[in-house]
């Protein structure tokens, strides 16, 4: 079967990977010049089912009031005359109870685990180099009662196996000694020790190489307009080179992924939510964590990346707007000279923003919706890099007319 991919990011990489290892005939359609140039380099790093939790949760709600008064929280809404930000907010309120919360974490939680599996496997099998740190990650806190209220969070995925120990100020500091100049602003830290870190960028061009020796063709520079349909399939890409025509499609497109879908009147519910990151070098004199971790006060998240620590932070919902001022990091550099003073350069740090496709609940979208034959995966959030190879692997089952291999109740594409 022919099938087009929509998406150059980590998604639609893993998505084309394992459609060709199907036997399909496989080409990827990407605006940008380069691969995984959005979300998938611009992310923490972490690949961590043990902190698969939904935003949407009975404490959102507070957050956002906060932001709207102007406070600074990890989560913030910017005011703007947008009805889809609207239809969207309305819809992440309803899925703010503690009965939908668990619901969607346990989803997203499946879908993390399993892709992680899928993960070890390719990167066995492929022989890929994209720095991985299997040393475990830490959600570091400030407050005693957050980590008590947390860890009896955590038990709907210690009751599933998944390991968490609870570790006091020494014990961190023991594990991970870059955290040892922050010990007087310690309560403690949740470790999971299954939990990692690598280059989700490095990743997903060392498999799009991989994808390329099966045949698959990239068609970068490329944007796809819109959609064609017969009123029952889908029967082409309408993009800047012409109408690509296929037997399947498969939009992996992100944020974009709503406005390519509702060409052929498909609707997706995700919305932008732009995140912030920076990278900083590592030199001879650094001290940098050996282990990803999380703030959970700031939800400011860091990556070991070899030569380089990557922090990133914030969902802030603001429409496609990519732009940054020098205070949307501030909650990152505070974070960093608090907590790991000596673990990289603060002064040459290289800053960017970018857009993460969030669904109402927090789990992806992945299957068919009105159409046969066009398939969505798309909806990641902040965990694109830790759901790929499940989400693509998914993806390849479906368009196959496989049975998955996990439950994908919570990942369903609205008809």
């Amino acid at each position: 079967m022919r099938v087009f991919v929509m998406g150059g990011g980590v998604i639609g990489v893993a998505t084309a990977y394992y459609l060709a290892r199907d036997g399909h005939e496989v080409e990827v359609v990407e605006r940008a010049e380069r691969l995984a140039l959005d979300a998938s380099s611009g992310n923490a790093g972490l690949i961590a089912p043990g902190h698969a939790f939904s935003w949407a949760s009975p404490a959102a709600p507070g957050l956002l009031f906060r932001s709207l008064v102007g406070r600074e929280v990890a989560i913030r809404v910017r005011l703007r005359p947008d009805p889809e930000l609207v239809r969207f907010g309305i819809r992440f309120l309803r899925e703010c109870t503690s009965s939908r919360s668990e619901t969607n974490t346990l989803a997203s939680f499946r879908l993390c685990a399993y892709s992680q599996e899928l993960l070890h496997d390719v990167v066995r099998e492929e022989r890929l180099d994209y720095g991985p740190v299997s040393q475990g990650v830490l959600y570091v806190y400030r407050d005693p009662r957050g980590l008590e209220r947390d860890f009896e969070r955590s038990r709907i995925l210690r009751e599933l196996g998944r390991e968490q120990d609870v570790l006091d100020p020494d014990a961190c500091i023991a594990l991970e000694p870059a955290l040892a100049g922050a010990r007087g602003r310690l309560a403690g830290a949740i470790l999971d020790p299954g939990d990692e870190s690598g280059d989700c960028e490095r990743f997903t061009n060392e498999l799009a190489a991989r994808c390329r020796a099966r045949g698959v063709r990239f068609r970068l520079g490329t944007t796809a307009r819109a959609l064609e349909a017969d009123g029952t399939r889908v029967t082409g890409i309408v993009t800047d080179a012409g109408v690509l025509r296929a037997d399947a499609y498969v939009i992996a497109l992100g944020v974009d992924s709503p406005a390519l879908a509702r060409s052929v009147g498909q609707r997706l519910p995700v919305y932008p939510a732009k995140g912030y990151s920076a990278t900083f070098p590592i030199r001879g004199e650094h001290r940098p964590p050996a282990h990803g971790g999380v703030d959970e006060a700031t939800l400011v998240a860091w990556s070991n990346l070899g030569d380089r620590l990557r922090m990133s932070s914030t969902a802030e919902f603001a429409g496609h707007d990519r732009g940054h001022r020098e205070r949307d990091f501030a909650n990152i550099s505070r974070l960093a000279r608090e907590l790991l003073p000596r673990a990289a350069d603060y002064a040459a740090g290289e800053y960017r923003a970018c857009l993460r496709p969030m669904t109402p609940g927090g789990p992806p979208l992945i299957g068919f919706g009105q159409y046969p034959n066009l398939l969505v995966n798309t909806g990641h959030g902040h965990s694109g890099w830790a759901m790929a190879c499940g989400s693509g692997k998914l993806a390849a089952d479906l368009v196959s007319g496989r049975p998955p291999e996990i439950d994908v109740r919570g990942l369903d594409v609205p008809r």
